[in-house]
């Protein structure tokens, strides 16, 4: 999974599969997590956004039902 950094005050890198329509987190401080039923779309929505950690937080965290999660590595 190729990870892209991304300029964030929370988010250090950011990774995802079309194939699987998986997002993969990588959180300053080297948690990562993966998110699940994230479209390409919401994927590039995100990534385009003009603070990524907002849209983060407002789309995929907080909705936990439409985007389950797990942690990965700390």
């Amino acid at each position: 999974m190729e990870m892209k950094p991304v300029t964030s005050s929370q988010i250090e890198a950011i990774g995802h599969d079309p194939q699987t329509n998986t997002l993969h987190i990588q959180f300053k401080g080297g948690n990562v997590y993966t998110y699940n039923n994230v479209t390409a779309q919401h994927h590039a929505d995100m990534m385009n956004a003009e603070s990524v950690g907002k849209h983060f937080h407002q789309h995929i965290k907080s909705n936990p039902g439409a985007h389950p999660y797990t942690k990965v590595k700390k």
